[in-house]
């Protein structure tokens, strides 16, 4: 996991961090764009940058960031039209929304059907590292067949103090 952003693609195991830059842009909207061709979507000009925003930023932005940095001298673009991107794709698995923070952060790899997110965000530098864990879909699932429950989405947030945090926590501690 990076300082400041989601980790990198994985195959469900953490494999370590993806460093934001053009090559993992290029890949997420590579991506995006052979998603969008397949399902016969649009992938807007505005959708494309969106994504690129969100993937080069290398940590969770809100909308009202993404629209700061999508704005250029003259020529504002709206929140809403962010929004309305976001939802795209947030809808089509090219970024997943923090609810707890009310921000984005790019998915770099794609999701079995069912299959849940866990994000871990650190309280102390803002990271958030994407990963699954088999343990917590098996528990999830028992919980939600017994409530009778069909998730519209299956997104786990766990806060907490990352690895690099708890590294510099200890090490700046005087010695017993």
């Amino acid at each position: 996991m990076d300082e400041h952003g989601a980790c990198g693609p994985h195959d469900h195991a953490h494999d370590g961090p993806v460093a934001p830059g053009p090559a993992r842009t290029a890949d997420l909207v590579a991506r995006a764009e052979r998603l969008a061709q397949d399902r016969g979507l649009q992938f807007t000009a505005l959708r494309r940058r969106t994504l690129e925003v969100v993937a080069e930023e290398g940590r969770p932005l809100g909308a009202y960031d993404i629209a700061e940095r999508l704005s250029a001298p003259g020529k504002r673009v709206a929140a809403v039209s962010v929004y309305r991107a976001l939802d795209f794709l947030t809808e089509h698995g090219l970024v997943h929304r923090i609810a707890s923070r009310n921000a984005f952060v790019p998915c770099e790899h794609g999701h079995g059907a069912g299959e849940s997110a866990v994000f871990l965000i650190c309280r102390r530098c803002g990271s958030v590292d994407e990963t699954i864990s088999t343990e917590i879909e098996r528990s999830l699932d028992r919980t939600l067949a017994q409530a009778g429950f069909k998730p519209a989405s299956r997104i786990v947030e766990i806060e907490g103090e990352c690895g690099a945090c708890q590294g510099r926590h200890e090490a700046s501690l005087p010695p017993d």
